[in-house]
């Protein structure tokens, strides 16, 4: 098959300096997602890769993000077809920090992370954005999820 079923998403990382901006995320809907990660959602129909994470970044934010740069995709099969983050970054901003319906947001240096409590595979997809893989891809081996890093 050659056509599937994709959902595309987006998650942005914005940084300044040695900080990082992240979102405590708060979701009754979905209790494994809640914890630190970055901003980010669904892209819209007909809307660019980037203007989805420029949006993003605003409505959980507060913040107007420019120079926005791909860095990497997470990615896994869906009973429907696929599910697709594309990673963004971005050190340059504006705007006033203020929190959203989706969670707290605030600033961490990037060597606190692990003192907080982590969304999902969070601390893993952070390697993506500072440059060390490029490719977050889970697969389904004998009834168990198993993921690579490339």
């Amino acid at each position: 098959m050659r056509t599937e079923v994709v959902t595309l998403t987006n998650m942005c990382m914005v940084e300044d300096g040695d900080k990082m901006l992240v979102l405590n995320k708060t979701s009754e809907n979905n209790p494994e997602y809640v914890g630190l990660t970055f901003p980010g959602g669904h892209i819209e129909r007909e809307e660019s890769l980037i203007d989805s994470a420029i949006r993003e970044v605003k409505e959980e934010t507060g913040l107007d993000i420019d120079d926005v740069v791909l860095c990497g995709v997470k990615h896994f099969p869906t009973e429907e077809g696929r599910y697709i983050v594309f990673f963004f970054k971005t050190s340059t901003f504006s705007g006033t920090l203020k929190s959203s319906r989706e969670g707290e947001v605030f600033w961490i240096n990037k060597d606190e992370l692990t003192n907080y409590k982590l969304s999902v595979d969070f601390e893993e997809m952070v390697s993506i954005f500072l440059g060390e893989k490029s490719e977050f891809y889970y697969y389904l081996e004998d009834q168990e999820w198993k993921y690579k890093i490339k």
